[in-house]
């Protein structure tokens, strides 16, 4: 064998340790993760981060090698910080979904549902619409290329076979998951509330004319009505999404530093 190639199998070996924590990152972690993106452009990618990470953070294999018990621990770790990493960019993310389904629902649009390219599961069509806004937003703000960074930045502070998150790390990203409620009403609450106000008038209009087909009247006034306050309302979902998504970066950021 060539002298140049007497350590190509440790070089091979060391590239894929490095994809694992990317890999895993972007399974779930929102665009990424979606299964339109193919798996051949999801491990480049995780590849040429691994690469980036690989020079600010040496790496040394275990003596045992990858296919051993210690191997499997080192693997496994990687997984779990990965998988923490998106998955805190994830919840931020989900709360556009989550907000579209309100509105839908006060709308009268919960039987009107798409296929979500992401999941593959069938979601309500306005909250497919927060889903692209959300999309939109998450690459406006360079959100794809902080990830890479915090991944990079991760090892610093969780080098490979290092210390792993903490338990308040862990406790802290169950406590954001508890955010999601929140971030998704506080998105839908503008066009949310109106449409309650909107469905207590057609109830106070059924009442004192019981001859009003509540029916044929209350689904059209209230679909005009969503789709009048949605298109008033649009600047400041994009604000509420935009700050779910801010909040969702700084999480993983905060368990990058570990």
């Amino acid at each position: 064998m060539p002298a140049g190639f007497s350590d190509l199998e440790i070089k091979l070996w060391l590239w894929l340790l490095m994809m694992i924590r990317p890999g895993a990152a972007f399974l779930a972690a929102p665009i990424f993760g979606a299964a339109a993106v193919p798996v051949q452009l999801r491990l480049i990618v995780a590849l040429a981060i691994g690469l980036a990470a690989l020079q600010v953070q040496p790496v040394a294999m275990p003596d045992s090698g990858l296919v051993s018990i210690s191997g499997f621990m080192l693997i496994t770790g990687e997984v779990l910080i990965g998988l923490a990493l998106g998955f805190a960019v994830q919840i931020g993310f989900s709360a556009a979904m989550m907000a579209g389904e309100v509105i839908g629902n006060a709308m009268g649009l919960g039987f009107a549902g798409m296929i979500d390219p992401a999941s593959g599961a069938s979601t309500p069509a306005l909250g497919q619409f927060l889903n692209l806004l959300g999309t939109f937003l998450f690459l406006a703000l360079g959100g794809h290329l902080m990830l890479a960074a915090i991944i990079v930045d991760s090892y610093q502070s969780m080098p490979v076979g290092g210390p792993m998150m903490t338990s308040e790390a862990i406790n802290s990203l169950v406590m954001f998951g508890g955010n999601l409620f929140a971030m998704g009403l506080t998105i839908a609450l503008p066009v949310g509330f109106s449409l309650i106000m909107v469905q207590l008038i057609m109830g106070v209009l059924s009442r004192s004319a019981p001859a009003l087909n509540l029916f044929a009247v209350g689904l059209p006034a209230t679909l005009m009505a969503g789709v009048v306050l949605i298109a008033i309302a649009v600047p400041y979902l994009a604000e509420s999404i935009t700050a779910a998504l801010e909040a969702g970066l700084a999480m993983s950021r905060q368990l990058a530093g570990g």
